[in-house]
């Protein structure tokens, strides 16, 4: 089993930045990607930004110039530093953990609220 405790969500006003943070722990395998996903109200879960153990990053559209994935010196913590935040940026933003050897297996965070203000 893996936990996935997120942390750094809260209000900001448009322009302005936030920092999450995701710290893995429990049973990880070297093998892996982390992501961050957000859902705003009555819409699908999206992936955000996502990183390889070996550091490759792939952005959504929307977001990409404007945040920045990284991952923490252990590899287990990975960081998402929005900066440039619009109210369309408002969601619940997830933490997610895939693992592939030696079986796939896929974890999630609780969930942390980001909501910009206009």
């Amino acid at each position: 089993q893996v936990q996935l405790v997120e942390s750094g969500g809260g209000l900001v006003q448009a322009g302005g930045s936030l920092r999450l943070s995701c710290a893995a722990s429990g049973s990880l395998f070297s093998i892996n990607v982390m992501a961050w996903y957000r859902q705003a109200p009555g819409k699908q879960r999206e992936l955000v930004a996502s990183i390889t153990e070996g550091g490759s990053t792939n952005y959504a559209d929307s977001v990409k110039g404007r945040f920045t994935i990284s991952r923490g010196t252990g590899k287990s913590t990975v960081y998402l530093q929005m900066n440039s935040l619009k109210p369309e940026d408002t969601a619940v933003y997830f933490c997610n953990r895939e693992q592939f050897s030696p079986r796939r297996e896929a974890y999630w965070g609780q969930g942390t609220q980001v909501t910009v203000s206009s």
